[in-house]
C-alpha cells in the first residue's frame, strides 16, 4: 500500500471519529505529496521521494517547535507537538544511536576518513542509507564525534 493510499484510509477513519487535528495533518501531508508529484511532473511518487517529503515536513515542524518554545508560545508549541506525532507515525522506524554509530563507523572505514575535513564524504555515504530513519542533525553530531 502506498503512502497516499494509507493516508486516504486514515483520513476516512479520522473523519468518522471526528478527529479534527489528525484530519488536518493528513490533508496537509496529502497536499505536500501531491505538490511534490506535480513539481516532479509525475503521477505518483516513489517510496524514496515520499520519504523525502515526510522528512521535510518533520523538519519544518521541529524548526517551528523550537521557534515557538524560544518565543514562549506554549499554546502553539503544543499544537506543533501534536502535529509532529501524527506526521512521525508515517515515517519508518527510527534508528537507535547505537545503530547509527555502527553505520557511521562503517562509512568512515569505507571512505578512509581521518579528520573532520573529510566529513562531507562520510555524510554523503551515510545519508542515503539512513534517509527517513534518522534526523540529519543527529547524524551530523555523531559523525563529528567519531571524527574528532
Amino acid at each position: 500500500m502506498s503512502l497516499l493510499e494509507l493516508l486516504n484510509e486514515d483520513m476516512k477513519v479520522a473523519m468518522k471519529n471526528k478527529e479534527k487535528e489528525k484530519l488536518s495533518v493528513i490533508r496537509m501531508l496529502k497536499a505536500a505529496l501531491q505538490n511534490e508529484a506535480i513539481k516532479l511532473g509525475k503521477q505518483g511518487l516513489s517510496e524514496d521521494e515520499e520519504l523525502t517529503v515526510l522528512s521535510r515536513e518533520v523538519k519544518q515542524r521541529k524548526d517551528s517547535l523550537q521557534e515557538f518554545e524560544n518565543a514562549g508560545r506554549q499554546d502553539l508549541a503544543e499544537k506543533i507537538k501534536t502535529e509532529l506525532t501524527y506526521v512521525s507515525a508515517y515515517l519508518p522506524k527510527q534508528l537507535t544511536e547505537d545503530e547509527l554509530t555502527t553505520i557511521i563507523q562503517e562509512a568512515i572505514k569505507e571512505v578512509g576518513a581521518t579528520s573532520k575535513a573529510e566529513m562531507g564524504k562520510v555524510m554523503a555515504k551515510i545519508m542515503p542509507k539512513v534517509k527517513g530513519k534518522a534526523d540529519g542533525s543527529i547524524v551530523n553530531k555523531l559523525v563529528q564525534k567519531e571524527l574528532s
